[in-house]
């Protein structure tokens, strides 16, 4: 790897085509990847790309007229000071805020590199270019916004927003709804039967920890192995996972750590409250992500609870 400071006003062209040939394909790509569920920011991303061409072309035309037709490839990873960037734009299906993240980032550094550059070089033609294209990098967020307004209208904006909103109920709430369900619901039953078979909060406890670790590892694989997301939609597999599992645990460890009270009846009617509680907020969620009315979700999430503690309670007695 070169130093910056090391390299000679060709070298410093070259890198700067690379650099703007990266940028505009990075665009492409998250055009690409945005172009179904976010038509509109797509549009944005293509008109950023096109400008990047754009200054590629002029880097371009400037390296032939003062070094001849041969560029040389030197690239952001040769030379030392370069963040390396992450391949979010290979990630699907893209996370529109990653994107808009990025894309600040990438401007911020390429700005920054030109502004250097252009301090660097003695050629008046080469420093002026240098110092239009700092000052176009600079503008271009403002660029960005002037394709928002011609391609993000109000109804655009509304419709991404709509997509946004249900593109994370997919990936994130659905996973963690059916998690948090599994762990407040099927644990019930072990639980109490524990509670009311040995009447001893602690043993109640233990096997209530173990029904909940066993539920979330086991529900946050069956989701991570469900399916990859490329066809669905649902997002990157492992992060549903994790998510499922970590609300399919907590739902359980919701109703369990109440054993920790050695007064067995006293753990008894703290556990039912925490049991309330979750059956609430299940409705509650399924209500509010999962355009089910309020009321069928009460009805269904109360019965199965109740089903599944009267079990706990019949078997533990027996």
């Amino acid at each position: 790897m070169k130093r910056f400071a090391e390299l000679s006003e060709a070298e410093i062209l070259a890198l700067a085509i690379s650099l703007e040939e990266e940028d505009e394909r990075v665009y492409a790509d998250f055009a690409d990847g945005l172009r179904e569920s976010f038509p509109a920011t797509a549009k944005v991303l293509e008109g950023m790309g096109a400008e990047e061409s754009a200054h590629r072309q002029s880097l371009t035309d400037l390296f032939k007229r003062k070094f001849g037709d041969h560029i040389p490839l030197i690239r952001r990873q040769d030379v030392k000071g370069f963040v390396q960037r992450k391949p979010v734009w290979l990630v699907r299906p893209l996370g529109l805020d990653a994107v808009r993240r990025f894309a600040a980032a990438m401007e911020m550094e390429t700005e920054q590199f030109y502004a250097k550059a252009a301090a660097r070089t003695g050629d008046v033609a080469i420093r002026r270019l240098l110092d239009d294209l700092a000052q176009a990098e600079r503008r271009h967020e403002a660029n960005a916004q002037h394709l928002a307004k011609v391609n993000l209208d109000k109804e655009a904006l509304e419709t991404e927003d709509a997509t946004k909103r249900r593109l994370y109920a997919l990936q994130i709430v659905q996973p963690g709804l059916a998690g948090l369900m599994d762990g407040s619901v099927s644990t019930l039953a072990p639980v109490f039967a524990a509670a009311a078979a040995t009447h001893d909060s602690w043993q109640a406890f233990l096997v209530g920890l173990a029904a909940s670790l066993g539920a979330g590892i086991s529900m946050g694989f069956a989701e991570a192995l469900s399916d990859d997301g490329s066809m669905t939609g649902r997002g990157h597999p492992w992060i549903r996972g994790v998510v499922c599992g970590l609300m399919t645990t907590l739902g359980g460890i919701g109703h369990t750590l109440p054993f920790l009270i050695g007064s067995y009846h006293l753990a008894i009617m703290v556990a039912l409250a925490v049991v309330a509680i979750e059956l609430a907020a299940i409705t509650w969620i399924r209500s509010h992500y999962m355009d089910t009315p309020i009321v069928s979700a009460a009805l269904q999430v109360v019965l199965g609870g109740v089903l599944v503690f009267l079990t706990g309670i019949a078997i533990g007695s027996s």
